[in-house]
């Protein structure tokens, strides 16, 4: 085992492992009787509610989904001056009611994102709020949650402070990268590290639900009781800083009555517009919502009506929080998916430092892409982990059949036809008594999938095991819910074959970390596996002419050399230089 004397992160339990590496750090006020006051707890929705305790308390997906949309809901957006003074802005908004929670980032320009105790202090604000006068140019009227703060006399506003504390919204860059984990202590530990540095933070969370309640403003001028709600990588515990906000527009609860509430022998409905099918009227509400949000929504931009595609949505950028968002209507079975990737990242902290990671070796060997094509997404990645953890033994993570067996009556749910039923309450599953390290995961992830044969098999997390192929694409990957499905169908055989081959070299090189020992000043572990250049001498398989191991091994004997050289005037930590 590759490793640097006894790691900080190796020496917790489990539990402690988790809440380091889930605590972002954000600026708090207390606010009695609001979710806010206690947001420790609200953060370790993986974990125990004590740090380090035996007994695990897990939080609902849908009971994360309520709080942070209530949270929301009594949040404002608001577009800053450079230089303010932050004492001086919060005892402005503290007029119209105690703040729970506020934070500045840059996008363009400086933003705060500011949580107040109750929904009444943000209609208090928006009535002392004026529409701007543009001069030659005529606004828009639009009584939003989105706000820009004008100073009436700039000289006096001098900060008391000589730095407002920025939130961070971006990955890290390569270089700063490189440099934590080859000061890592072990292979396990550079994991956790990958995940704590591209896992989104509290404050970007906020933001995101943010935004989609930013966007149910304008659709419910249309949609009085619609949601917005966030799915995806934004929701189910596996999105890194940088990642697309995809949301979807929820209309279910409109014209739902109580049947308890009517009596006799009347029933009354609402007048409607009928058409042809349920596509057309999913694409004639998203037409007019992409037209409203060009025409309306402040901070939307490049908006396109994708009306035609299989899942017809609406992109756009929304400038002020920097997402790139895509909208749908009614995605529940999207939203179910995600709730079941929430519950398989709660359940055992080394499966989302593994997916992070295998997401991050992809994406460095151009292995995945933002661009649609042929390329492998990160929902199948996820899907090959979960179905490698499956495969343990013991199993790291149930089957979804499992999880069906362990519902109850409230769980069950089923969507356009399809069951998608399984156990909501975290607590009641099992946790796995496999105690295999994630270095030893991450080899055997490796070697699992270059051995794999995807020739005749395919890949089901609902069963846990391999399946002969139904079809003849390359890769088959069963959709979890819409079982007749294949989301890897897009996936090409060229691309397949070079997903195995780095898998196989990946292996390789972990492998070389047990028998060489590497001391400092040297690249290792998943530094070496995260280089681009790797996957160069990968990509053109004809061209070949060594066999893998001679390769890779000059390839590290080069790149310890050239880090050798560059390390000679660093003293007693490890360091590595390359391109951010």
């Amino acid at each position: 085992m590759a490793t640097r004397g006894v790691g900080l992160l190796t020496r917790l339990p489990l539990c402690a492992q988790r809440s380091r590496v889930l605590h972002p750090i954000h600026r708090l006020l207390s606010c009695p009787g609001t979710v806010a006051t206690d947001v420790r707890r609200e953060e370790q929705s993986f974990g125990s509610a004590e740090t380090g305790s035996e007994d695990r308390t897990l939080k609902r997906f849908s009971e994360v989904q309520k709080e942070r949309r209530e949270q929301a809901q009594r949040t404002v957006l608001i577009h800053c001056p450079n230089k303010i003074s932050e004492k001086k802005f919060l005892k402005y908004l503290s007029q119209h009611g105690p703040i729970s929670n506020h934070f500045f980032y840059e996008s363009i320009g400086l933003y705060a994102v500011v949580e107040f105790c109750q929904k009444e202090s943000v209609a208090s604000l928006q009535n002392v709020t004026r529409t701007p006068s543009m001069g030659t140019e005529a606004a828009i009227p639009f009584r939003s949650r989105f706000f820009s703060l004008k100073l009436k006399n700039p000289s006096n506003q001098i900060s008391e402070q000589s730095h407002i504390p920025f939130s961070n919204h971006s990955p890290p860059p390569n270089k700063k990268l490189f440099k934590l984990l080859c000061d890592a202590e072990s292979i396990d530990d550079q994991l956790n590290i990958l995940l704590k540095e591209f896992q989104l933070t509290e404050e970007n969370t906020r933001l995101r639900y943010l935004t989609c309640s930013l966007i149910e403003d304008v659709a419910a001028a249309y949609f009085p009781d619609c949601a917005v709600r966030p799915f995806g990588s934004s929701v189910n515990g596996f999105g890194k800083l940088g990642c697309d906000l995809d949301m979807f527009l929820d209309l279910d609860e409109i014209g739902k009555s109580d049947a308890h509430k009517t009596s006799g022998n009347f029933l009354m409905e609402f007048q409607v517009k009928n058409v042809a099918s349920e596509r057309i009227a999913t694409q004639k509400i998203l037409s007019v919502i992409g037209e409203c949000l060009d025409h309306f929504g402040p901070g939307c931009v490049g908006v396109q009506k994708i009306l035609n595609a299989r899942c017809p949505l609406v992109r756009f950028s929304h400038q002020a929080s920097g997402f790139q968002c895509d909208l749908t209507t009614n995605n529940r079975i999207a939203l179910k998916s995600s709730e079941l990737l929430y519950i398989y990242g709660a359940v055992d902290p080394r499966v989302r430092a593994l997916v992070f990671t295998i997401r991050c070796w992809a994406r460095a060997h151009s292995l995945t892409s933002s661009i649609p094509g042929a390329w492998i997404t990160n929902f199948s990645l996820t899907m090959m982990v979960i179905f490698f953890l499956q495969r343990r033994s013991p199993p790291i993570l149930p089957t979804l059949d499992y999880l069906k067996t362990l519902a109850d009556a409230e769980d069950k749910c089923i969507i356009e036809g399809h069951n998608c039923t399984f156990i909501c309450d975290l607590n009641r599953i099992k946790p796995s008594e496999n105690a295999e390290t994630l270095e030893l995961l991450l080899k055997e992830f490796f070697e699992f999938f270059g051995n794999f044969s995807f020739n005749k098999n395919s890949i089901n997390i609902r069963q846990g095991k391999e399946q002969n192929k139904p079809e003849s694409s390359p890769l088959h990957i069963q959709n979890p819910f819409e079982t007749s499905l294949n989301i890897s169908k897009n996936v090409s055989q060229s691309q397949l074959q070079k997903f195995v081959d780095l898998a196989r070299e990946s292996a390789w090189i972990l492998e070389q970390e047990d028998k060489d020992h590497p001391s400092s000043n040297q690249l290792w572990g998943l530094a070496t596996l995260l280089l681009p250049s790797v996957a160069k001498s990968m990509s053109h398989t004809k061209k070949k002419k060594k066999p893998a191991s001679e390769r890779i091994k000059n390839l590290l004997e080069s790149i310890r050399s050239s880090s050798t050289e560059n390390s000679k005037n660093t003293v007693g930590k490890r360091t590595v230089s390359t391109q951010a």
